[in-house]
């Protein structure tokens, strides 16, 4: 430490008043835009040489987001980017008189995507506007709502000792800003993992209701804020978004064309954002830089500092056009220059080992390399994440904090990391993904297992908050240190973590992760049930990612039913009974979607065998919806209803309603849907559209998505034979809508049918959920219901030629 540090903290006390805090130009610099400041000017303190400018700290400044702390000084001038800046800001001018704008912003790594929305910000800092950044990391790909849950901890003000009663306060006066109801509170704080102390309502939901109703309590709070200011909401790095982070941004673009609200996601190319084609829909690549640009971020990076043409030309060359690029590669230089000067015999001259590294990579090398002892810590940061907590960084780092924090000044002086808060609630940011990638290709392979294993040790035994709302983050710190059984618990607890909150994506990736783990485990009974109970749950939820056709949950749904033989050959009976059921069911959907009318009947009969002889009431209750689904699908619907009504005598909703998720659909609602369809067969269409009456409450009383969409699409047939066009059209409207945001499978095969049925019911209807008549639809689906209305539609003579080209079709490819 300099000897004049000790003398300048005591002249710059003496000039504070009782009660106010000095700073001078150094720390100033080092604490950006988190204070509001008053300049005192240059001043000459004794001792001290030369003047030094002074600042009064008056209050915290209001940082919404991380990137909000970085002061002029700290980021290169924009160069190159006006058109791009213009653009954006006409779409803002529209978003201001209400008519919402989404702007797609792409980008290779380090072309300068968050550099512009910074230029952005900078640029309306002077009108009213409310500010939203979000942030995905590809440390959370798979933890549902992360961006989200950031962004609003950080407005809150939340930091790492706050009490949860204080954090609830925090997030009050945040949402009273927005005027929140009491009942979207309570599922905000619940996503944020808070009790409820009895401020809010208690809301007695399940899962899928909780994340519906999380979701709307979102866009309401978005669509608040709103009408209050226009708002600037930014998401960066969306190529690393979680799925239910991705389903809200949708829902929000569906919402925006009349909300006064500009949105800018930031991706890289390997993303393929759904949005692109509607007229409120602005997409916009970034360019690599030209030479005449080039040369004005170096002069920029040099500032009156001498350059070499021949160094010059080396670095326009090397660095391709790419900013960021640019900026480490000259930096580096300059470096490089500083530490030889001392040697040089003349400073005008060029020091012979001025030269420029052969890549980025390179480049930020040298850089760490001249940073002695912080280079550690560059590392220690990289393996916990992107951005990380100065008291994680110090858990794991059991340096003196001196020491550390040394280190850290070093790191942030050279521009490597950003510093953001003040202690003890200090984070730190790595400047770009690429920095913190080449800090952590830096560690061998057993330093780095051996610094994961520390570094989830440590989030397991003294931050409770982090393993209980995000387990999945340390799951991936036990993978990535080879620790297999701690992997394979912290990814089980993730995975129903993520069933929990309906966030099905997330889940299947997560049961994928244990079970990876558990294949390197030695075998043991234990293991085994705990792997089949796994494997089933898995294909359970790949019914609603993928469907039940797919080939994923076809191959899960083999490798269950490999593990089940594999348990009655040693002689073990799975702990729960529904298990193979659940595998037999699965097979059975396939079936049905594809149509093999033998295997459907002989899996129905199957299971339903297995259930009578194991006498419990759901095996028996849906397998006598299975095989009423069978025969309606293979000409025999007198048999089907009655089938039908057997499996709703035994329905139970305060029983049978949870297992929603094992069997794809309420089946209540499912025996309704799929019985309205025998019931117009046999000539009762008021009995039919009465069953789809009830399965269509049944679903919305549940709020099960699955069920919503699955009841939607089915009803929609019946409604269609008895000659309801219009409330067809609305409900197709409606299951249209609801594949917006869930991009369920059915939407892409079944939907073609329900299409070609409305046409060559009423071709010259118009119908909303239809594009015009002249839009070439794909082919109708080929599934079980194309034999099923053969039969039912082909006694009037008519419809026979009908019938018959929708046969053709469905078998074209």
């Amino acid at each position: 430490m300099p000897l004049t540090t000790p003398n300048l903290a005591a002249r710059l006390q003496g000039l504070a008043e009782p009660n106010e805090v000095v700073i001078a130009e150094n720390t100033r610099k080092l604490i950006g835009h988190l204070f509001e400041l008053e300049d005192l000017g240059a001043t000459d303190l004794k001792g001290i040489p030369g003047p030094v400018r002074c600042s009064v700290v008056q209050r915290p400044a209001s940082v919404e987001s991380r990137f909000d702390a970085f002061h002029t000084g700290g980021l290169t001038e924009l160069v190159g980017r006006e058109e791009e800046v213009e653009l954006i800001l006409r779409r803002w001018s529209k978003a201001k008189s209400g008519e919402g704008q989404l702007v797609l912003l792409s980008g290779e790594p380090g072309i300068g995507k968050s550099r512009l929305t910074a230029a952005l910000m900078e640029r309306l800092s002077n009108e009213p506007n409310t500010r939203l950044r979000y942030f995905c990391s590809p440390q959370h790909t798979d933890s549902a709502l992360y961006p989200i849950i950031s962004q609003m901890e950080r407005a809150s003000g939340f930091t790492h000792d706050d009490a949860t009663q204080a954090k609830l306060d925090k997030l009050d006066a945040l949402l009273a800003k927005s005027l929140t109801p009491p009942q979207d509170a309570a599922l905000l704080a619940d996503m944020l993992s808070l009790p409820n102390d009895g401020r809010y309502p208690t809301l007695a939901l399940d899962p899928p209701q909780r994340r519906q109703k999380t979701l709307e309590a979102l866009t309401a709070q978005l669509e608040a804020l709103a009408q209050a200011t226009p708002v600037l909401m930014i998401f960066e790095d969306v190529h690393w978004i979680d799925p239910t982070s991705l389903e809200a941004v949708g829902r929000t673009v569906d919402r925006l064309k009349t909300l006064g609200v500009l949105l800018i996601v930031t991706y890289r190319p390997e993303f393929e954002p759904p949005w692109i084609g509607r007229p409120y829909v602005t997409a916009l690549t970034l360019n690599r830089l030209g030479e005449r640009e080039i040369t004005a971020m170096i002069d920029r990076v040099m500032g009156n500092k001498a350059l070499p043409e021949s160094i010059r030309q080396d670095i326009i060359e090397r660095t391709d056009g790419v900013p960021l690029f640019v900026e480490e590669m000259t930096k580096a230089v300059l470096e490089a220059e500083s530490e030889g000067e001392a040697q040089r015999t003349t400073a005008a001259v060029p020091s012979p080992a001025l030269a420029v590294p052969a890549s980025l990579h390179a480049s930020l090398l040298a850089r760490l390399d001249r940073l002695g002892p912080a280079k550690e810590v560059a590392q220690i940061g990289s393996a916990i994440g992107r951005e990380f907590p100065h008291p994680l960084l110090a858990a794991v780092a059991s340096k003196p904090e001196a020491a550390l924090q040394s280190s850290l000044d070093r790191l942030v002086k050279a521009g490597l990391l950003f510093r953001q808060g003040m202690s003890p609630h200090v984070t730190y940011l790595f400047k770009h993904a690429l920095v913190q990638d080449a800090a952590y290709g830096t560690l061998l392979r057993d330093p780095r297992r051996a610094l994961h294993a520390r570094i989830a040790e440590i989030l397991e035994t003294r931050f409770a908050d982090v393993t209980a709302n995000q387990p999945e983050l340390v799951a991936r710190h036990y993978t990535e240190a080879g620790l297999t059984p701690k992997a394979a618990s912290f990814w089980g607890t993730a995975r129903q973590r993520s069933l929990e909150r309906s966030a099905l994506v997330e889940a299947a990736e997560q049961f994928t992760r244990a079970l990876e783990q558990m294949e390197a485990l030695p075998a043991t009974s234990l293991l085994r049930r705990e792997q089949l109970k796994l494997q089933v749950a898995l294909v359970n939820t790949l019914f609603h990612v993928k469907g039940a056709a797919a080939r994923e949950t076809k191959a899960a749904a083999e490798k269950a039913r490999l593990l089940i033989d594999q348990a009655e050959a040693l002689g073990e009976t799975p702990e729960d009974p529904l298990l193979l059921f659940s595998i037999l069911y699965s097979f059975w959907l396939a079936n049905y979607v594809a149509f093999k009318g033998d295997a459907l009947l002989e899996l129905a009969t199957q299971f339903l065998t297995l259930a009578e002889k194991q006498g419990t009431p759901v095996p028996l209750m849906i397998g006598h919806r299975m095989m009423g689904s069978a025969l309606a699908c293979t000409g025999s619907p007198a048999q089907a209803r009655e089938h039908y009504d057997w499996a709703l005598t035994i329905y139970d909703p305060a029983l049978h309603r949870a297992i929603a998720m094992r069997f794809q659909t309420d089946i209540r609602a499912g025996i309704l849907f799929f019985r309205s369809w025998t019931l117009w067969l046999l000539g009762y269409p008021e009995a039919a559209l009465a069953d789809v009456a009830r399965a269509l409450t049944d679903a919305h009383e549940l709020g099960h998505a699955s069920t919503t969409m699955g009841t939607l699409n089915n009803v929609l047939f019946t409604l269609i034979f008895c000659g309801d066009y219009a409330d067809a059209d609305e409900k197709a409207t409606q299951l249209t809508a609801l594949g917006r945001e869930k991009g369920p499978f059915w939407t892409t095969a079944d939907w073609h049918t329900v299409a070609y049925w409305l046409r060559l019911a009423r071709p010259q209807m118009q119908f909303k959920c239809l594009p015009p008549p002249s839009q070439r639809f794909g082919r109708p689906a080929q599934h079980g219901l194309c034999p099923f209305v053969w039969r039912v539609w082909r006694r009037p003579t008519q419809n026979w030629a009908s019938l018959r080209r929708l046969r053709v079709a469905s078998t074209k490819p």
